[in-house]
Order: structure tokens, then C-alpha cells, then sequence
């Protein structure tokens, strides 16, 4: 964007001009940098776009990965989609022309959508998190927590609350949403009292997920250790139970399922970490921005945030891939993840679950040490 629309736009704000001329952030960055960035900013906006949508479907047309914890992934691909959409197109185009920034309407989307929905995401991963945490420390629970009813509350909760808390800013209440020549865009500014609500959302959205998610993780591994230690003083550890060799496969598989599933939550939290840690650090460290690729960089990770999940989705669980290749057209692992293949014996999970799920409560943080595997309760497999 040209000085003079800045000085336009600051002038009908209602803002003072006298910096109006002095450069912003991205004009410090070389040319040949705003281009490589914007070019790699739009290469992660058609991966996010493909991957968070192939995610949907596979996890809405395949009952094999569609479980409890499927309903906040999914939540959390909608958002990381929605960002792919509404907001990287902008984000990216800043880098060489922002003038979208002269339309008011877009210059308040943009940033709304932005902070929405980095909110969606680390508030779907921490109730994921949750969800881990009870299945494992709190097993008894679990059926009392999450059903149908109680799992649309939750989604819904993250949603409204991540936008919710911008209402007064979109209002003009606490700070507003604005051009900030500093930033070159438009993101939440100061409003006339000098207020905003940066410092407030940050906190909410992500410092208080975070320490939710790192308290459960915390925990989990703590339960773990504990049981493998208590396990070690046995020299025969063994489970007695009257289940059949059919149904102790089946046990055996889904614990692997779950902690795998567990183990897969906390790389998306880390590489959500990795991703938003950079920038946050380079703008309190450079802010006369003295090394402008460290910016640039720290800006595509935030980006490479919104398409991260599915590659490690990839990368970590089995069914998901083979829920991928289904999608993609891959007759025989369609076959494999069919309804009425094997792997979705609705039926006799549902009574499996019935008829065992005291000894399952009684053994399992045992059989988690044994198995390195949460148990599951298989009557929940067809919740969703």
C-alpha cells in the first residue's frame, strides 16, 4: 500500500497521521524477499486448502477413524480451512500490494478471522487434550463426559468462545480493529482511550489452552509412568479376565489406536508451538526489524500452522492414511474401511464394551504400562 492510502485510511479512522510515512514492517523487508514470501505463503494456502479438506471428508465417510476425538479434529480442520480460505489469500498478497486494506469491510474480516480461528485451533487441541487425559487418568468418567450432546457443547463452546471474545473489539468497546502502518495490515489496534485487547485474547486463547494442555499431558505420562513402575515389581505381570483371543486382539489393537491417537495430539501441539513461538519472539527481539528474514520466516511458520496437521497425521496413525487413500480412490483400502468391513463390527463392540467395562476400568492403568496403549472403552466407538 502506497503512503498517501495510509495516510487516507488513518485520517478517516480518526487516527493521528504524523507517522503515516514512516515505513512499516514489511517495507523494510527487500523486494525479492516480499515476493519469496508471498509465493510461500500462497503454496501453504493450497496445501491447507487440500489437506484440512481431504481430512473432513476421510473422517466424516470412514466410521474406522470417526471416534470422539474425530469430532475435535474435525473441528480443528474446519478452522485451519476457513483460515486457508478467508484469511491466507490477504495475508499472503500483503507482502506485495496490500490495498485490500482500503476496503473497511475486509479490513475488519480479515483480522476477525484471523484471531477467530488460531483460537478454534488451540482450543480444539486442548479439548482433545482433555479428552486424552480422561480416557486415561479418569476412565470412569469417560462415559458420563463425552456424550453426543455433551461433544457438540464442547465444539461449539470453542467456536463461540474464540470469536465471542472479539465481539467488543468489533465494536469499538475495548481497542478496535484497524489498518496499523506498523504492521502493514489490518489487524486489532487502539482505540481512542488507548486501550486494546491484544494482551487479554493472547492469554485466553492461547496462554491458558497451552498451560491446559501441557497439565494434561503432564499428568499423562505421570499415570503411565506410575503404572510401569508398579508393573516392574511383578515378574509375571499378567491380567485375568474372561475375555475370548478374539476380544483380547481386539483390545490389544484398540489401545494401540488410542495411544497412538494420544501420541499424535501432542506432536500437533508442539509443531502448533513451534509454529506460532518464532514470530512471537522475533517482534520483541527486532523490532526496528534489523534482520527481516527472521520475520519473514517467523510469518510462514505461523502460516505452515494452518496445514502442519494433516502431515502429521500422515506421518503418525495408520488408519488415517489408509482413510486418505480411500478418499483419493484407492479401491482395496476402501474396501478395508467399508461400514461393513472387519474393522466397524458394530454390534459386537457395543456389547463387548457392556459386558466388560468394570474390568476394563479396574485394569486400565495396567494395561496402559503393558501395552504402552490407553484402554478404550468399545462401546464408545460408535458414538459418533
Amino acid at each position: 500500500m502506497d503512503k498517501l492510502a495510509t495516510w487516507h485510511i488513518l485520517r478517516a479512522s480518526g487516527n493521528s497521521t504524523e507517522n503515516a510515512l514512516i515505513d512499516g514492517e514489511v517495507s523494510r523487508f527487500p523486494k525479492p524477499l516480499q515476493t519469496f514470501a508471498a509465493v510461500v505463503a500462497i503454496l501453504i494456502m493450497i496445501t491447507g486448502l487440500a489437506g484440512n479438506l481431504l481430512t473432513i471428508i476421510a473422517l466424516c465417510k470412514y466410521p474406522k477413524v470417526r471416534n470422539v476425538a474425530a469430532a475435535f479434529i474435525i473441528s480443528l480442520c474446519v478452522a485451519d480451512f476457513v483460515f486457508c480460505l478467508l484469511v491466507l489469500p490477504f495475508d499472503s498478497i500483503r507482502f506485495i500490494d496490500a490495498s485490500w486494506a482500503n476496503v473497511r469491510f475486509l479490513c475488519i474480516l480479515v483480522p476477525f478471522l484471523r484471531y477467530g480461528n488460531v483460537g478454534v485451533s488451540l482450543l480444539s487441541v486442548a479439548a482433545i487434550t482433555i479428552n486424552r487425559y480422561i480416557m486415561i487418568a479418569h476412565h470412569g468418567l469417560y462415559s458420563k463426559v463425552y456424550k453426543k450432546y455433551w461433544i457438540a457443547f464442547m465444539i461449539l463452546f470453542c467456536w463461540l468462545l474464540s470469536y465471542g471474545m472479539q465481539v467488543p473489539t468489533l465494536l469499538g468497546v475495548w481497542g478496535k480493529i484497524d489498518y496499523d502502518p506498523n504492521l502493514e495490515t489490518c489487524s486489532i489496534v487502539k482505540d481512542s482511550r488507548g486501550h486494546t485487547s491484544k494482551t487479554f485474547l493472547f492469554v485466553v486463547a492461547f496462554v491458558i489452552p497451552c498451560l491446559i494442555i501441557i497439565g494434561c499431558y503432564t499428568k499423562i505420562f505421570w499415570v503411565v509412568h506410575r503404572s510401569e513402575t508398579r508393573m516392574r515389581k511383578h515378574t509375571t505381570p499378567t491380567i485375568k479376565s474372561p475375555h475370548t483371543p478374539g476380544r483380547d486382539t481386539r483390545e490389544i489393537k484398540q489401545r494401540r489406536s488410542e495411544w497412538r491417537i494420544t501420541k499424535m495430539v501432542l506432536a500437533i501441539f508442539l509443531s502448533f508451538v513451534a509454529c506460532y513461538l518464532p514470530i512471537t519472539i522475533v517482534k520483541v527481539a527486532d523490532v526496528e526489524v534489523r534482520y527481516p528474514a527472521f520475520h519473514v520466516l517467523g510469518y510462514l511458520l505461523l502460516y505452515f500452522a494452518s496445514c502442519v496437521n494433516p502431515i502429521i497425521y500422515v506421518i503418525m496413525n495408520k488408519q488415517y492414511r489408509q482413510a486418505y487413500a480411500g478418499v483419493i480412490g484407492c479401491s482395496r483400502i476402501r474396501a478395508s474401511l467399508s461400514p461393513y468391513g472387519s474393522s466397524a463390527p458394530g454390534h459386537q463392540q457395543q456389547d463387548y464394551g457392556q459386558d466388560y467395562s468394570k474390568d476394563f476400568s479396574k485394569t486400565m492403568v495396567s494395561t496402559v504400562s503393558i501395552a504402552m496403549n490407553p484402554v478404550r472403552n468399545s462401546r464408545f466407538e460408535e458414538q459418533l
